[in-house]
């Protein structure tokens, strides 16, 4: 694939026009207040992942409406005393939060790394208040008729919530926690990052971000979830997006008031450039972000990485 979205000078300015809702702050803190009184104890139990340098734990925290979440806590095997600077995962689509041993970048850095699982996708999390109005398959279109009743209201929430569960931890330092990840887990780092409250946020190529351009100029899916069910009941556009405006990354961005670093990769038919810069251009706080010229959906990678390895040792120094 060739290079197919605007030119990088007008990426680089580009506004979304994703309206806000008149009651969007109204609605999260609502959500969340409502989910943090039926919390209960995260809990912690010691696993064995095979690793000599990294020690795990797998986690059971309170979701959306205090529904159970799955996860994994990672540390250095050689910690020492003291809590660590903590860094909460998100995962991509479809995936969940895997064996023990798949995921510990972060604690062999010298964090502790909290991975957050994916309700009712690839992990080992239930989505127990799942949406009943019709969709079709993947999940932007599940509860498309209201913000209460949709798939990523749920899973935002999980993610708001991994933060406060991971800033709960006795090795966790509470006042450093940022939030990562890649794809759906990029947009879950924006808005769940803004709405727990993280103190910076990593979020490549994100998902989730000016759902109306996404659905106009995406190829592939998930995006093309959006174009396969109003190809079928045109009479729904108005609804669907009114009720994905509350979900839409670009407005949490709007919110954005930590430091935070994002990629984007210029070809990329996935996520396309214009959605994530509509994100990155709404990011109010201290922000950067790394381009990738001639890469598709896999962004930066091992690349990014080491971007983000040099960025939280100067930010947490």
């Amino acid at each position: 694939m060739g290079y197919a979205d605007l030119p990088l000078s007008e990426l680089r300015t580009y506004r979304s026009e994703v309206p806000r809702p008149d009651d969007f702050e109204e609605f999260w803190q609502r959500t969340l207040k409502e989910s943090r009184a039926a919390g209960f104890e995260t809990r912690l139990e010691p696993v064995d992942n095979r690793l000599t340098t990294v020690d795990t734990w797998d986690v059971t925290f309170a979701g959306f409406g205090g529904q159970p979440v799955k996860g994994w806590l990672h540390l250095p095997a050689n910690r020492g005393e003291g809590p660590l600077p903590g860094v909460v995962e998100y995962i991509g689509y479809t995936g969940g939060r895997g064996l023990p041993h798949e995921r510990t970048t972060w604690a062999q850095g010298g964090y502790a790394h909290f991975v957050m699982d994916t309700r009712g996708q690839g992990g080992d999390t239930d989505d127990v208040a799942g949406s009943v109005s019709p969709s079709v398959p993947g999940f932007l279109t599940q509860g498309w008729d209201s913000p209460e009743n949709h798939y990523y209201r749920r899973l935002i929430t999980d993610a708001a919530l991994a933060v406060d569960a991971a800033r709960g931890l006795a090795s966790v330092d509470s006042s450093q926690v940022v939030v990562t990840g890649v794809s759906q887990g990029g947009g879950l780092a924006i808005s769940g990052g803004v709405l727990g409250g993280a103190q910076a946020v990593l979020s490549d190529v994100p998902f989730l971000c000016d759902f109306p351009r996404a659905a106009w100029i995406s190829a592939t899916s998930p995006y093309d979830e959006l174009v396969r069910f109003l190809a079928r009941r045109r009479e729904r556009t108005d609804r669907l997006f009114e009720t994905l405006s509350y979900l839409d990354a670009v407005n949490f961005a709007r919110d954005g008031r930590v430091p935070a670093l994002f990629s984007v990769a210029l070809m990329d038919p996935t996520c396309p450039p214009s959605t994530v810069y509509g994100a990155y251009n709404a990011w109010e706080g201290e922000k950067s972000i790394r381009e990738y010229a001639y890469n598709q959906h896999e962004g930066g990678q091992a690349y990014q990485q080491l971007e983000q390895y040099d960025w939280l040792r100067t930010f947490f120094a």
